[in-house]
């Protein structure tokens, strides 16, 4: 039970990981599992203590969130970077991207069509010629 660690010290009471300390209020209690913070009615951030006596969660969220955005940007810049290498580097081995890729077989298509369309028009010609004997 946590609560007798009540006006004793913050070691004592946090050997028990289920307690909290209240710096303020020198009480140990049982923490409020159902939720991820205690309540402000139970213990103010900047005097609870869960875990270590030197941290309080004010410290401990402010450290938390700075810890992960630097993760989420490092995490961002280096797939960015990552990106930018492999194009770059398809790029002097001469390989074209999925862009050019495309762009290409576009303009083959096109290629192929209007050759189709040249031997029909020319097809049509000769015909024509045959019919009014100009050959």
């Amino acid at each position: 039970d946590c609560h007798q660690y009540t006006n004793r010290s913050c070691e004592e009471c946090l050997k028990n990981v289920t307690c909290l300390w209240c710096a303020s209020s020198r009480r140990c209690m049982e923490y409020p599992v159902r939720r991820i913070l205690p309540p402000a009615d139970l213990c103010e951030l900047r005097s609870a203590r869960w875990g270590v006596c030197w941290v309080n969660f004010e410290a401990l969220i402010i450290a938390m969130s700075v810890v992960g955005g630097t993760l989420l940007v490092t995490l961002g810049v280096c797939c960015c970077c990552c990106c930018c290498k492999k194009k770059s580097k398809r790029q002097v081995l001469g390989q074209p991207d999925k862009d050019d890729e495309r762009a290409a077989r576009e303009r083959e298509k096109r290629r192929v069509r209007q050759e189709e369309r040249r031997a029909e028009m020319k097809s049509r010609h000769d015909e024509i010629r045959r019919k009014y004997g100009t050959v």
